[in-house]
């Protein structure tokens, strides 16, 4: 659960929605940590867990298999939203990058973006970093570089 300063400095003063904080799991978090585990065998285990489809996209992208990326950063992408939901988003709102639970999601939609500008889905692109400005400036200003 987020301290008082996390959500004070998250209040909406528009009474827009409260920000979403994705579970957290700790196994994977703990599988990935202890370098036990591959992202790969992590997503298979919890294919869910947002973050190991990010680091699959993220070295397929720096692998120079762009199509590999956006197809990992897609599944993380797709499954981050159906976690979202169930936390109570209603498709709009913050998604705050300082939680460390929502972190896997915002890296895949930053996956995506890149991936979808790498392969000419201009539009994709666009909408995916905006979309990712929305949720989170800081994960914005952490990832679009």
């Amino acid at each position: 659960m987020a301290d008082w300063h996390t959500m004070e400095m998250h209040k909406n003063l528009l009474d827009g929605p409260e920000p979403t904080l994705l579970p957290e799991e700790e196994q994977p978090y703990r599988m990935l940590a202890e370098e036990s585990a591959s992202p790969t065998q992590v997503a298979a285990e919890y294919p869910a867990f947002c973050l190991a489809w990010a680091m699959l996209a993220d070295d397929s992208f720096a692998a120079g298999r762009t199509v590999e990326s956006y197809a990992y950063a897609r599944t993380g992408y797709h499954r981050g939203l159906d976690a979202l939901r169930r936390s109570g988003w209603r498709g709009h709102g913050p998604v705050p990058w300082e939680h460390r639970g929502n972190r896997g999601f915002l890296r895949c939609l930053a996956a995506l973006a890149r991936a979808a500008g790498s392969i000419g889905e201009t539009e994709e692109e666009s909408r995916c970093w905006q979309f990712l400005k929305d949720s989170s400036a800081e994960a914005y200003a952490e990832l679009k570089q």
